[in-house]
C-alpha cells in the first residue's frame, strides 16, 4: 500500500474511532479488529474475476471505507465495506449492489452470512445473534422464509416453515423442558392442527387458536385414558367426556380448564432483534476521495450531492448533511415496508428458490357434499356418530391379540338403546331415538390395534364437530361413501348379505391380516347398524375401512382394475374427467414399473392376498390404484388413452379438442389450478421430499411408494387392456390395494354369469367363479405391473 493510501487509511481509522466514542469498548475493538483484517488480506480474499474489472482502496464522503474489485464508478466482482458505526460487509458485489454470498457482520458481534439480493438477506443463509440466537434457512427481502431452524438463546428450538418472518405453516417446537409441539402455525402462533406433548407423558391432539387448543381435541394421559371433547378457555364452551383405561382411573375428575394452566410453561421464544437491516445500510459511490483510479461523477444540476442507492436498490440524490445516524431508523423504513409488500404481494412459489418450501400443495377440492343440518341424512350422520363415541370410549379389558373363537361368533353383538333424553349409558343428543348395534366388538378393537388405529384420533376423526361429506352418487352396489373431514375413514352403507359375509370371513380375515403386515386387502375398523325407532323402522348397516388416497400427495389419476373387459371403460365425456373420476381397464394407459425389491414383494402379496379371497369364495373385487405424477408442469401425463382407438379413430374432432391415438389432447393438467383444485408443485420441491428420511420411511407396500409408469398406446378399434409400451416415462409417488371383497359368488352372481355368458364372451365378464376370477386377476395385473429395469 502506498505512503499516501496509508495515510488515507489512517484518517480514516480516526474518523471511526471519533464517531464511536460513544460505544462499548468491545464494540471499538471488535470494529478495528475488522477494518484491519480488511486492508491487510484484501489481495487474498479476491478471486480472480472474469470481467475487466479494477481493483479499489477508497474512503468515501461520509467516512465509510471500501477495498475490493471496482467496476464503472462501482463495486463489482468481491469486495469489503466498512461503515464507521461498526458494520461490515464482505463478499460478492454487482453493479454497486450486494449481490451473491457474502458476510455482514454488526458492532455487536452478531453475523449473516449467506445469499444476497440487491442488497437484501435474500436467499439461503445463517443470521447468529450476539446473544447466541441462530437461525438456519431460507430469507426473502431480510425476512425469514421458507424452511429454516432457529435455536433461541434460552435453549428452545423450532424446525419448520416460516412466513414473513414468524412461524407459519408446518413445524415442531422444543421447549427447554422437553415439552414439544409439532403442527400448524400461524404468525408465529400454534394455529390449526397439532400435537402438544409434555414431558411427563401427558399430549393433547387437536385444533388450535391463537396459541391456545380451541374446537376438537383429544387430551390422553399415560395410563391410556383420555379426554375428548370441544375445547376453549371459555369453560361455558368446553364440554366432552372422559374415558378412563380399563380400571377405574383418578382422571375422572380431571377438569379441563387444568390443560390451559399447563401451557402457561409453554411461551413461545422471541427472536433477537437486528440493530439494523442490511438493506438499510445507505451507499454513497460518487463523490469518493479520490484514490489514484476514480474520479467524482457529478451530475448537472447535482454538484455538491451525492448519489446514493436506495434501499429499493434505486438511486436518489441526498446531502451529505443528510448522512447522519438518525437518516435510518432500527426498523424498516416506509420505502422498505412498501418495497417488502409489492414483492411477496406478487410472489409466486416458482419464483423463490423452490428449496425453500417442503410440499405443500394448495387447497384442493374436497369430494362430496357436506352433511350440514337439513341434508337428509344429517340425522343418521348424527346417529352415526353417538354410536361410535359409545362404542369405542366404552371401557374395556386390556387387548390380546390372542383372541378365543367365541369373540368370532356371528352372534356375538351388543345393542344399546338412545333415547333423546339420555341415559345411564348414554348421552342426550337432539336426534330421534335410535338403536346401535355393534358386531364382534372385541375383534374390530382388536383389529384396530393391530392396524395401529388409536382410539382417541379415531373417534376425533369421525365424531368430532367436522361434519361427514357424502360422495355425489352411490355405488354400482347401491351403496352411499361417507368420507371424513380429515379424509382418513371412509364409511359405506352395505347391505344385509355383505354383513354375513364380513363375519363369516372374519375368523380368516383377522388371521391373514395379522400374518401380513403388507396385505393390499381393505382395512376394516368396525361393523355397526342404526336403527330408527317409530313408524320406520329402517334398518342402515356400514363399514368403516380405511382411505386408500389419504395423503399429503394430491392424486392426479385414479383406476380400478379388475382384468375384465365388459363394460369396463368410464361413461363419462373426456372433458369431464378430473382427478377425482376413478378410470377402468379400457381406459388404463399406462404400465407400472416398480423397483425390482418391491416388485418381488408386490407379487407374493398378491398371490397371499388372491389365494386367501379364492379359499373365502369372494369375486368382483378390484386394484385401487391412485397415481401422483412429479412432474410439475407434465400435462399430457393427466390425459388417460382414452383415444386409443378403443372408441373413436385418429383425428376425430371433439367439442374440447381433437382427440388423437397418443392421447395429447389433455382437458385439465397438474400444471394449472383447475376447478378441481389439482394443484402446481414445484420438482425441486418434490426432490427434496423424496429425500427426505421421515418420508422414506413412511413407504410401504401400496402406499407412497415411488415408481415410474410407462405410457402405452393401443390398436384402434380393439379392447384391448394392455397397450404398446411407448418408451415415455413418467416418475410418480403410487397408491394401491385391494377393494370390494364382499361380494361373494351366491345365487344372483352365478345367474348372471349364465345370462351373460350368452351374449358376451364369458372370458369378459366380471361375474365367474373365483378361482377363474383369482386367475385372470393375477394375470393381468402382473401385466400392467412390471420391474423396473
Amino acid at each position: 500500500m502506498s505512503k499516501e493510501n496509508i495515510g488515507i487509511v489512517k484518517a480514516w481509522e480516526a474518523k471511526v474511532r471519533k464517531s464511536q466514542a460513544t460505544k462499548k469498548n468491545k464494540n471499538n475493538s471488535v470494529f478495528l479488529t475488522m477494518m484491519s483484517a480488511a486492508v491487510a488480506h484484501v489481495d487474498d480474499d479476491d478471486p480472480p474475476c472474469k470481467e475487466p474489472v479494477n481493483h479499489a482502496e477508497k474512503i468515501l464522503s461520509n467516512g465509510d471505507f471500501y477495498t475490493g474489485q471496482w467496476l464503472d464508478n462501482l463495486p463489482h466482482g468481491h469486495g469489503k465495506y466498512l461503515w464507521t458505526d461498526g458494520c461490515m460487509y464482505l463478499g460478492e458485489w454487482y453493479k454497486g449492489k450486494t449481490m451473491g454470498k457474502g458476510k455482514f457482520s454488526w458492532p455487536s458481534g452478531a453475523t449473516y452470512e449467506g445469499e444476497f439480493k440487491g442488497g437484501y438477506m435474500d436467499g439461503r443463509g445463517t443470521y447468529t445473534g450476539s446473544s447466541g440466537d441462530t437461525f438456519r434457512g431460507y430469507w426473502v427481502m431480510n425476512l425469514k422464509h421458507g424452511n429454516g431452524t432457529q435455536s433461541y438463546a434460552n435453549g428452545d428450538y423450532y424446525d419448520g416453515d416460516w412466513r414473513r418472518g414468524s412461524q407459519d405453516g408446518h413445524g415442531r417446537y422444543q421447549w427447554k423442558s422437553s415439552n414439544h409441539y409439532i403442527g400448524q402455525w400461524k404468525n408465529g402462533l400454534m394455529n390449526g392442527s397439532g400435537t402438544m406433548i409434555w414431558s411427563n407423558g401427558n399430549r393433547y391432539d387437536g385444533f388450535w387458536q391463537d396459541g391456545l387448543p380451541r374446537g376438537n381435541g383429544s387430551f390422553r394421559w399415560p395410563d391410556g385414558s383420555f379426554y375428548v371433547g370441544f375445547w376453549s378457555k371459555d369453560p361455558k364452551e368446553q364440554n366432552g367426556t372422559c374415558y378412563p383405561s380399563g380400571s377405574v382411573s383418578e382422571n375422572l375428575d380431571w377438569d379441563p380448564q387444568e390443560l390451559f394452566l399447563d401451557l402457561n410453561d409453554c411461551k413461545i421464544a422471541t427472536c433477537e432483534k437486528m440493530s439494523i437491516l442490511p438493506s438499510q445500510k445507505m451507499l454513497s459511490w460518487p463523490g469518493v476521495l479520490d484514490q489514484g483510479n476514480a474520479k467524482p461523477v457529478k451530475r448537472n444540476g447535482n454538484e455538491g450531492r451525492l448519489r446514493r442507492i436506495s434501499v429499493d436498490g434505486r438511486l436518489s440524490n441526498y446531502s451529505v448533511a443528510s448522512l447522519d445516524s438518525s437518516d435510518v431508523s432500527s426498523g424498516c423504513g416506509d420505502v422498505e415496508l412498501r418495497d417488502v409488500e409489492e414483492r411477496f404481494g406478487n410472489l409466486q412459489v416458482e419464483e423463490l428458490d423452490p428449496r425453500i418450501y417442503k410440499l405443500r400443495t394448495q387447497p384442493v377440492k374436497k369430494q362430496g357434499e357436506t352433511i350440514s343440518k337439513g341434508h337428509k341424512n344429517y340425522e343418521l350422520m348424527l346417529n352415526l356418530q353417538l354410536g361410535i363415541r359409545h362404542s369405542v370410549g366404552r371401557p374395556a379389558p386390556a387387548i390380546s391379540l390372542d383372541l378365543k373363537s367365541s369373540a368370532f361368533d356371528p352372534k356375538e353383538k351388543v345393542w344399546t338403546k338412545f333415547p333423546p333424553e339420555g341415559s345411564k349409558h348414554t348421552p342426550p343428543h337432539q336426534s330421534s331415538e335410535f338403536k346401535w348395534k355393534d358386531y364382534c366388538p372385541v375383534v374390530f378393537r382388536t383389529l384396530r390395534k393391530l392396524f395401529n388405529v388409536d382410539a382417541a384420533d379415531y373417534m376425533l376423526s369421525i365424531c368430532g364437530n367436522d361434519a361427514l361429506r357424502e360422495l355425489s352418487s352411490p355405488g354400482k352396489s347401491g351403496s352411499f361413501f361417507y368420507l371424513t373431514n380429515d379424509d382418513r375413514y371412509m364409511i359405506k352403507t352395505i347391505k344385509k348379505a355383505e354383513v354375513k359375509v364380513l363375519l363369516r370371513m372374519l375368523p380368516a380375515y383377522y388371521n391373514h391380516v395379522r400374518a401380513f403386515k403388507n396385505t393390499l386387502v381393505t382395512k376394516f375398523y368396525g361393523l355397526h347398524c342404526v336403527k330408527l325407532t317409530g313408524p320406520n323402522q329402517k334398518k342402515v348397516r356400514f363399514v368403516i375401512m380405511g382411505n386408500l388416497f389419504c395423503s399429503e400427495f394430491s392424486i392426479h389419476r385414479r383406476f380400478d382394475l379388475k382384468g375384465s373387459s365388459h363394460g369396463r371403460i368410464t361413461s363419462k365425456p373426456e372433458s369431464e374427467i378430473d382427478p377425482t373420476t376413478t378410470l377402468k381397464d379400457l381406459d388404463l394407459n399406462y404400465i407400472f414399473r416398480l423397483q425390482k425389491s418391491w416388485f418381488q414383494e408386490f407379487c407374493r402379496q398378491v398371490d397371499r392376498d388372491c389365494d386367501f379371497l379364492e379359499q373365502e369364495r369372494i369375486m368382483d373385487y378390484s386394484l385401487l390404484v391412485g397415481l401422483h405424477f412429479q412432474e410439475a408442469s407434465c400435462r399430457e401425463a393427466l390425459t388417460p388413452s382414452r383415444t386409443s382407438g378403443v372408441r373413436t379413430p385418429p383425428g376425430i374432432r371433439t367439442p374440447t379438442g381433437v382427440r388423437t391415438p397418443t392421447g395429447l389432447h389433455t382437458p385439465t393438467g397438474i400444471g394449472d389450478e383447475s376447478e378441481s383444485g389439482a394443484p402446481r408443485l414445484s420438482r425441486v420441491d418434490l426432490d427434496k421430499l423424496f429425500m427426505d428420511p421421515s418420508w422414506r420411511a413412511s413407504i410401504k407396500l401400496g402406499i407412497n411408494m415411488p415408481a415410474r409408469v410407462e405410457k402405452t398406446r393401443k390398436r384402434d378399434f380393439e379392447a384391448q387392456l394392455v397397450g404398446e409400451p411407448t418408451g415415455v416415462l413418467h416418475e410418480v409417488v403410487l397408491f394401491f390395494g385391494i377393494i370390494d371383497i364382499l361380494q361373494d359368488y351366491d345365487i344372483s352372481k352365478k345367474l348372471e354369469h349364465a345370462y351373460k355368458s350368452m351374449q358376451y364372451d364369458p372370458t369378459s365378464i366380471s361375474a365367474v367363479d373365483p378361482k377363474q376370477y383369482s386367475k385372470r386377476f393375477r394375470d393381468f395385473i402382473f401385466r400392467v405391473f412390471a420391474e423396473d429395469t
